[in-house]
């Protein structure tokens, strides 16, 4: 599928999150409705997962998080990477 998924404000898009959200055009759909500093903190939130089940289990929970209707990751502090003015 050679759509066009947005990514965040500090992250790109990982292929194996892209891979999913693709999968449905419903969840896409979901992602592409949601503001670029959400989709940044999902991103990082799957980013930051230190083992590979638990990056799956994450990738899972954001299609069912914005499944739904949440538009940031449950009980995520937020990505660390941006910078404090907000972007």
């Amino acid at each position: 599928m050679s759509t066009k998924v947005p990514g965040g404000t500090v992250h790109t898009l990982p292929a194996d999150l892209r891979n999913e959200l693709t999968s449905d055009e419903a969840v896409l759909a979901l992602w592409q409705d949601i503001t670029p500093l959400a989709r940044n903190e999902f991103i990082c939130w799957v980013e930051d997962a230190k083992q590979d089940t638990t990056r799956e289990r994450r990738i899972r929970r954001t299609r069912e998080e914005l499944e739904e209707g949440k538009r940031r990751p449950c009980c995520w502090p937020g990505c660390s990477h941006r910078e404090r003015n907000g972007t």
